[in-house]
């Protein structure tokens, strides 16, 4: 768009929602940066990012919840280690739940008294996060992986650090951020593509165009620790495997994400050997998944559930892993891998949510979305067990447990 801005639309009339998402390539990781017309980098508290996430809600007149009441539309928005979005979804009144998202996210409006009041709401909120075991066994994790790069440290910041933000540096991170040309628009669902262009050029302001410049942490090749445990009240232990990996540029880090989710499924799918003996033994429960988590300069792989046992999980997956690096994928555990990974894929394009998701995903990380199914057809059994190698190094793995008294000694 002559603003600068990306829109990505994909109109699909046979649904009955629309899905927007409004995002700027603005995460929590992002706290010391740089642009073109700045000599010196400035370092910003953590937790900046999320807190203006929810600043941008309000403006002088009340706060965007309460006109999307009026439209009826579903309206959230969420921060993520490398991007803010804001979204809704809606059946009608499309134009006008539209009109709402571009109008508050590109009209700032940051106080001393209203910062000081988002302080004492988001204290509260990370103290919450604090005691919730979900969070904590994945935090704990990612301090068990990272020495250095900041995707260790929570989302929200801490109490601390959230006290140091003010008016003048929320709106610097705006002003660097929310450059629409750092921004992408994408919407998917019952919509009519003119409507938006027509609201883009009547809202929409032409954006100078800065180019910004991120400091990159110094990660060790390394895991900075090897187990954590953490008392909080639960049923059954929960816990986390983390694998570290290399990270390379972002189109890398997502084409490879898409074959580590394809391992993800060779080394512990349903279908594996391992999985019916931790299951059928009691080690795991229906609970247990995998994951990859990739971003611009990290990327790792994460297995979590809930077990009386973690260490052993954790035991039994590493032999699994190595044994299959020493005698190679079993090619009809690689097939049923891939048509699993694959048949995941082609479901998202049949949701409109999972569709404006997947248009920014890959925007943000400089790829086509229609190569990630491609590239799960392609992959060869060969390419896995090359990058099965480089994704899931035992020495390069960690356990974080979340328990209601302590297991014992590891």
């Amino acid at each position: 768009h002559k603003s600068g801005l990306a829109i990505l639309l994909c109109p699909k009339k046979e649904f009955s929602t629309s899905y927007a998402l409004f995002a700027t390539k603005y995460g929590s990781v992002d706290t010391c940066f740089k642009t073109n017309k700045q000599d010196e980098f400035v370092t910003v508290p953590e937790g900046i990012a999320h807190f203006l996430e929810h600043k941008l809600f309000e403006n002088e007149d009340g706060d965007a919840f309460s006109l999307y009441a009026k439209t009826g539309a579903s309206a959230n928005a969420y921060t993520s280690f490398d991007r803010t979005a804001y979204l809704f979804s809606c059946t009608d009144n499309f134009e006008s739940s539209l009109e709402i998202l571009l109008n508050f996210v590109t009209s700032p409006y940051f106080t001393a008294e209203t910062v000081q009041k988002e302080q004492g709401i988001i204290g509260q909120e990370i103290k919450m996060y604090d005691d919730n075991p979900d969070w904590r066994v994945f935090f704990n994790l990612l301090g068990l992986l990272y020495k250095n790069n900041p995707v260790r440290i929570d989302i929200a910041g801490t109490v601390e650090s959230i006290s140091k933000i003010d008016a003048d540096l929320l709106y610097r991170c705006y002003n660097t951020f929310y450059n629409l040309n750092n921004m992408v628009l994408a919407i998917a669902g019952n919509f009519e593509v003119e409507t938006v262009i027509r609201l883009a050029d009547k809202i929409l302001k032409k954006s100078e165009d800065i180019e910004i410049d991120y400091k990159k942490a110094d990660e060790p090749f390394e895991v900075a620790s090897k187990y954590k445990e953490q008392i909080l009240h639960v049923a059954v232990p929960l816990f986390q495997i983390g694998f570290k990996a290399t990270p390379q540029d972002a189109a890398s880090n997502l084409k490879n994400q898409v074959l580590d989710e394809i391992l993800l499924e060779v080394i512990a799918g349903e279908f594996t050997p391992i999985y019916r003996k931790l299951y059928d033994s009691g080690l795991i429960n229906a609970t247990f998944v995998g994951e990859i988590m990739s971003g611009r300069d990290y990327i790792c792989s994460i297995f979590s559930g809930e077990s009386r046992n973690p260490q052993q999980v954790y035991d039994e997956l590493c032999a699994e892993i190595n044994r299959i690096k020493a005698q190679g994928i079993d090619d009809k555990i690689f097939r049923l891998a891939k048509k699993s990974t694959y048949g995941s894929y082609i479901g998202m394009f049949s949701r409109v949510e999972a569709v404006a998701g997947l248009m920014l995903l890959s925007h943000f990380s400089g790829v086509n979305m229609y190569d990630l199914p491609e590239i799960v057809a392609d992959a060869t059994i060969e390419q896995l067990n090359d990058r099965l190698k480089h994704s899931f190094d035992t020495s390069r793995s960690a356990l974080s447990v979340v328990a209601s008294a302590p297991l014992s000694a590891q």
